[in-house]
């Protein structure tokens, strides 16, 4: 078992500060805000027989707009940053309960997309996803995963993430 560093030790601090960065603030706060506020699906109405669309759910802005820019950061071999959003809320109160992972790999197919993932709430278990069917964006998806939380996944972002020097290195 690997000890972990002490309150007070420069390891510790490196840690604590990462965290903090983690959370962009403001922005990186508000994005899950924004998130919380999405409907699972895209809400419209058909007018003459067409869909209309008033709002894009959080599972089309998952597959459609950050699913192909982490696919790209993984292609590249650069792992990517997630924000994950569990709960749906308007309350600032509920942003603690979302959570974040670091995707490194995925396989996909027409069908599916297993999402390979870091879950510091896991630990060493390198068997952790998220996995999700790509094929109806504008619907409510079902995110799979084994992510030690007791919450659904209702979809997830690429969060910015910039890389710093452990303390030592």
């Amino acid at each position: 078992m690997a000890l972990r560093p002490a309150p007070g030790q420069p390891l510790y601090g490196y840690i604590v500060q990462r965290l903090i960065d983690s959370w962009h603030l403001p922005a990186g706060v508000a994005a899950y805000y924004q998130w919380m506020n999405l409907p699972d699906g895209d809400t419209g109405f058909d007018l003459f027989g067409r869909p209309v669309v008033i709002e894009r759910g959080a599972a089309w802005h998952t597959i459609k707009t950050q699913w192909p820019q982490i696919a790209a950061d993984l292609d590249s071999g650069t792992p990517a940053a997630l924000g994950v959003v569990t709960v749906a809320s308007a309350s600032p109160a509920d942003l603690g309960v979302n959570h974040q992972v670091l995707a490194y790999g995925y396989v996909a197919s027409t069908s599916q997309v297993t999402v390979r993932v870091y879950d510091p709430n896991s630990g060493r278990n390198d068997g952790i996803y998220i996995r999700f069917d790509p094929r109806a964006p504008a619907k409510p998806t079902a995110f799979a995963h084994n992510l030690n939380i007791a919450r659904p996944v209702r979809g997830f972002f690429r969060t910015a993430y910039a890389p710093a020097p452990p303390p030592g290195s």
